[in-house]
């Protein structure tokens, strides 16, 4: 059986996984900021007998990245250096959320092989944090998996991300007020990326990495449609017409790598993750 530790177990995705992973009859330890400071070594001590590392605590809102870039810094890099020194140590195989880093695309859909281009701090701490990855992985032959999930979504997300504000707009306000409805993005409703992320614990060797999403893009004036579509509402729809510094008009992954090499393909469509969200969140 497994030992499995799992860093951000008490987030919106590390809950899901947590749960599923002990369905699984796993042994599993999850650790939650109130554990202690990932970026401290003294933080990873008390573990034993690890196999499996899935690392997704870290900071993750991209506008307070450009307010506070240090301490993402901190978080997301020294803090997966420290998950990478348990892995060494254990001889356990480390899995690791990243996230989307490729900026601006020159063509869409997005492969794993094309160009990386962070544009925030948030994605630049992830593209540092990979290539620490990799260098364990060359170097000490850690078995190491990176999953880079485009936008997820579902149930226990915080309320800023565009979904839930959407929603709790939707069911407590007379209109929707959105900054700009023409951004498109690839959504990944949460358990289909749990699903990638179990399916990953068969690799046993090397560096992979693999890009996680539907396939498909919506605008942020679809999803509005949608959503007041299954919530049964017809509110009126406010754009403030106010694009956000360095805005990506169009994001589209190809998930052609993971569905070969992982077995993975997601089995909701947006439309799908949407009506779970809303009866899971009422």
């Amino acid at each position: 059986m497994h030992k499995v530790l799992v860093t951000g177990g008490r987030g919106f995705i590390g809950t899901k996984l947590v749960s599923r992973l002990r369905n699984l009859s796993l042994d599993v330890i999850e650790i939650s900021s109130d554990f202690g400071d990932i970026a401290k070594s003294e933080t990873w001590n008390s573990f034993q007998n690890l196999d499996v590392v899935f690392h997704l605590a870290g900071r993750n809102f991209v506008p307070e990245s450009w307010n506070e870039p240090a301490e993402f810094f901190q978080t997301n890099v020294i803090g997966t250096e420290m998950a990478l020194e348990c892995c060494r140590r254990h001889g356990a195989k480390l899995i690791y959320i990243s996230s989307y880093l490729y900026g601006v695309p020159k063509k869409i859909p997005i492969k794993e092989t094309d160009k990386i281009k962070p544009n925030n701090p948030y994605a630049l701490s992830k593209h540092l944090a990979e290539q620490i990855c990799e260098f364990y992985a060359t170097y000490w032959n850690i078995p190491i998996t990176v999953i880079r999930p485009f936008n997820v979504f579902g149930p226990g997300q915080r309320s800023e991300f565009l979904i839930p504000k959407i929603i709790n707009q939707i069911r407590n306000n007379s209109e929707v007020r959105v900054m700009d409805l023409e951004p498109k993005r690839d959504y990944i409703y949460v358990e289909d990326l749990v699903d990638a992320l179990i399916k990953a614990i068969k690799i046993d060797d090397g560096y992979n990495i693999f890009n996680i999403g539907s396939g498909k893009s919506y605008s942020v004036g679809e999803i509005i449609r949608i959503i007041q579509e299954k919530a049964g509402t017809n509110l009126p729809v406010q754009s403030e017409n106010i694009s956000r510094d360095h805005e990506i008009y169009d994001i589209k992954a190809d998930v052609t790598f993971a569905k070969n090499n992982l077995g993975w393909i997601p089995k909701h469509t947006f439309s799908e993750g949407i009506e779970k969200l809303l009866a899971q969140s009422k």
